[in-house]
């Protein structure tokens, strides 16, 4: 049976820290920024972690 692969798209925008929670960098980023404030963006820079509802599934694509 061949391997299972995990998920391209995940692997790319979140990351396991040491003790297994799962970081995310924030959206509303990328573009438009012109509107949005200095501390509205500054806030945005810094990555969070994963949410305890999504958390689940974010593992199941990561770690597959």
């Amino acid at each position: 049976m061949p391997k299972m692969k995990r998920n391209s798209s995940a692997k790319k925008r979140f990351e396991v820290t040491g003790t297994g929670k799962i970081k995310r960098k924030h959206a509303f980023k990328r573009h438009i920024l012109t509107k949005k404030s200095t501390k509205r963006k500054r806030a945005l820079t810094h990555a969070t972690l994963v949410s305890a509802a999504d958390e689940k599934n974010v593992k199941l694509m990561l770690l597959s």
